[in-house]
């Protein structure tokens, strides 16, 4: 019988029966190759880093001192920019232990400080160096020199915190024949160029370092400006002075913000009084070094003043011990015009500068015996980092008189209204005293770096340089103790237009005639013409007038 459906259908014939699922065997195990290839690859190069670090911690380790050979040496003071052993937060209660109850007024207040960014990398080889104990110098250890980035990028941190002082024509230099240019430096908040640097230097210190605290040990224009930018940072700072400090710099001192402490009779006495509290306390020792840091922040000064005065041909910078400003400002001016001439002045009492250079390392043996009047330019040079700048870089070192610098202050005070100390204006003397008479015809520019002179110190100074200029002289003469002969006297005087400031009278200790009077008289003049005119006059009409040499 037929199915209805009909006879069943053929299969078509290019239709094949299904092969394996599975892909071939030669490309299986082709991909399990690679697989095995590159993860041994990637274990080995993680493999490679993994040693590479461990290689790395340890060369850091054997390179690095310990801290507490850093900060808890009593020999070596606590250097900058390194923070040492972690120590108890700071307590009045144990200052009290080290310092005298009067001074310590108030509680201590301690501030945080957060460090938004890190130090540029053109400072961190000077940050990074690690300082000898048996070196005088910390930071400085470290014999490179700052270069003009550095510079470039402390100004650049510091033009908030520091004022860019003028520099200006001043009326003198008609009297020397130059073109002669004032930084005026001493209009800086603490009357000193010494800011600089200082603030430079609190501003590259670690956090942990800020909120513990800064101390220093004298009564210098250092430390009056760590005294005010620390406390302007937030940073604690205390100021460690001997027994013999003037009150107003102690005064001056508390009013910036530091917490000030008497102790002992002289400077070595204080300063390690200061390093004992340091390591008690954990507070970071400063004192003035030639760091890089510090260095660049007294390097901005050249940078200033090469942008204010175009065309300049030297430039005259105070020298001495503590030749920072005149280093780093010549590192900036160099490299900006090496035709500039930089020359420094320093004493003669004591030419520190001179002999170092001459012997080719920092020498300590000039001793200074008027360290009141001469300040921070009479101490001893401090480092072989400045001392190499200075012996590169500058054209020429010149010594002046202490009747130069006296001189000079007067000059300063009569045609700048500008009150400054032997430090500001030792730069200026060195063209009273005709020391430079190659730069006549010349643009020549003068940093006037400090103005903190005590109040007696300003009367004796001024009262000696109008001595040395031939504006204040004394005389003696007899006459008869006769009336109407003392008047005559006087009518010589007027008319000669003399200012008489002292007139003494002397009848007992008489060795001339009977019945004559000695009279000792101090009048002011004009200037060295004046007197001379006056001198002609007295031994026309006495000539047994004699004259009370300088």
């Amino acid at each position: 019988m037929v199915s209805p459906r009909g006879p069943p259908r053929a299969r078509p014939k290019d239709m094949a029966t299904p092969g394996p699922l599975l892909p071939p065997y030669g490309v299986v195990v082709g991909v399990l190759l690679r697989l095995v290839v590159y993860l041994v690859a990637v274990l080995y190069s993680y493999a490679e880093q993994l040693f590479l670090k461990k290689d790395d911690n340890k060369i850091k380790k054997q390179d690095t001192p310990a801290v507490c050979d850093l900060h808890c040496c009593k020999d070596v003071p606590v250097r900058n920019g390194l923070i040492g052993q972690k120590s108890p937060s700071i307590n009045p209660e144990r200052l009290k232990d080290f310092g005298e109850e009067d001074y310590l007024n108030g509680d201590v207040k301690t501030w945080e400080m957060k460090i938004v960014s890190r130090n540029e990398e053109l400072l961190r080889e000077a940050l990074s160096c690690i300082p000898q104990p048996s070196s005088r110098a910390s930071l400085a250890s470290c014999n490179k020199l700052i270069r003009f980035e550095d510079i470039s990028a402390a100004a650049f941190k510091i033009q908030c915190g520091v004022q860019k002082t003028p520099c200006m024509y001043s009326r003198l230099s008609k009297q020397y024949g130059m073109e002669i240019y004032l930084k005026k430096e001493f209009l800086q908040y603490t009357g000193s160029v010494k800011e600089r640097g200082v603030l430079y230097l609190l501003m590259s210190l670690p956090q942990e370092q800020q909120r513990k605290g800064v101390i220093v040990a004298s009564d210098s224009n250092f430390s009056m400006a760590v005294a005010h930018h620390a406390a302007e940072l937030g940073v604690p700072v205390f100021v460690i002075v001997p027994s013999t400090t003037a009150p107003a710099r102690v005064r001056t001192c508390r009013d910036y913000g530091a917490m000030v402490l008497s102790y002992g009779a002289t400077a070595k006495d204080a300063q390690l009084h200061a390093r004992r509290l340091a390591q008690e306390n954990g507070y970071l020792y400063l004192e003035e070094e030639d760091s890089a840091v510090y260095l660049s922040g007294l390097g901005t000064v050249g940078l200033e003043m090469y942008e204010q005065v175009p065309k300049l041909d030297a430039v005259i910078f105070p020298a001495g011990g503590h030749c920072g400003l005149l280093a780093g400002s010549a590192a900036a001016l160099k490299h900006l015009n090496p035709q500039i001439s930089v020359i420094g002045v320093e004493s003669e009492s004591f030419p520190v500068l001179q002999q170092s250079l001459k012997a080719g390392h920092p020498t300590d043996d000039q001793a200074c015996n008027n360290h009141h009047f001469y300040g921070d330019v009479s101490g001893v040079c401090f480092g072989s980092n400045s001392l190499q700048l200075t012996g590169k870089l500058v054209d020429k070192v010149v010594a002046v008189r202490e009747e130069d610098i006296l001189i000079a202050m007067l000059r300063l005070l009569e045609y700048e209204r500008a009150t400054v100390d032997a430090e500001g204006a030792i730069g200026l003397a060195a063209l009273v005293a005709g020391k430079l008479p190659e730069l006549r015809g010349k643009r020549v520019a003068v940093v006037i770096c400090s103005g903190n002179l005590e109040l007696h110190l300003l009367q004796q100074c001024i009262a000696r340089a109008l001595t040395l200029d031939n504006r204040v002289c004394r005389f003696s003469l007899v006459i008869s103790d006769c009336p109407g002969d003392m008047s005559k006297l006087l009518e010589i005087l007027a008319r000669e237009e003399v200012r008489v400031l002292d007139i003494k009278q002397e009848r007992t200790f008489v060795t001339s005639e009977l019945f004559t009077v000695q009279v000792i008289c101090t009048v002011e003049t004009r200037d060295k013409i004046h007197t001379a005119q006056l001198r002609n006059a007295l031994l026309e009409r006495y000539p047994t007038t004699a004259w009370t040499e300088r």
